[in-house]
């Protein structure tokens, strides 16, 4: 520790370890996928965006969107460690992600609600659908272009009413080597132009540096079937 602060006292010095640390995160990066199946064996949860009053927030929307448009069968691509969905209301639910270790945990968490089944990504029943396809804190993490193509199609192939994305909707890369920021409504207004987008809803609490765990850069994007 005593180290650690030495070598941040001498001048010009601290721009150069963060751009090290910074190089040793990317090549430790092994892509999307494995980040998450990582990320969750070591002990990790789905982020900031499903605890505390962001949580909340999201809660509150989905909600009232699934209640106001009587939305019966939910499918969320994404579902991470459930932390979210156990403060939504969604009379039926399928939740799908990429990693086996959340899909574990999912399972187990809501073991005794017959309402809800969860799916690995690869396992997914082909032709699986819902009146309302969620995806929440998502997009910004595929990085790869592959990833994310696959990634929408699915999202939007299953949805025969609705899509709500929760994401930022810029094009810009991050530091972070699993976070790459996207301009999603260029695809869909290019690829799924059968969709239209019927609101947006800024954040209740927008990104603020000082506080990142309590805010976020993403707001609701709810697209609906023409």
């Amino acid at each position: 520790m005593q180290l650690k602060r030495a070598l941040k006292s001498v001048p010009g010095l601290g721009p150069l370890l963060a751009a090290a640390a910074r190089k040793v995160r990317q090549k430790e990066f092994g892509g999307s996928a494995d980040y998450w199946e990582r990320r969750y064996v070591e002990g990790g949860n789905s982020g900031a965006g499903s605890y505390n009053r962001l949580a909340q927030f999201k809660a509150g929307i989905l909600n009232d969107f699934v209640a106001s448009n009587d939305v019966r069968t939910v499918i969320e691509f994404g579902s991470g460690d459930g932390a979210q969905l156990k403060l939504a209301n969604y009379p039926k639910y399928v939740g799908v992600d990429v990693s086996k270790a959340a899909i574990e945990t999912t399972r187990a968490r809501f073991a005794s609600d017959p309402s809800k089944q969860f799916h690995e990504a690869s396992e997914l029943p082909e032709g699986t659908q819902a009146e309302l396809s969620l995806s929440l804190d998502v997009i910004y993490h595929l990085v790869e272009d592959e990833t994310y193509e696959r990634y929408m199609r699915n999202l939007f192939g299953a949805a025969t009413r609705f899509v709500i994305i929760y994401s930022s909707n810029v094009e810009e890369r991050a530091p972070a080597p699993h976070v790459r920021h996207r301009r999603f409504t260029d695809w869909v207004e290019r690829e799924r132009p059968a969709f239209a987008l019927k609101d947006r809803i800024a954040n209740a609490f927008p990104f603020d540096e000082n506080d990142p765990e309590n805010s976020s850069f993403a707001d609701f994007y709810i697209f609906e079937r023409a």
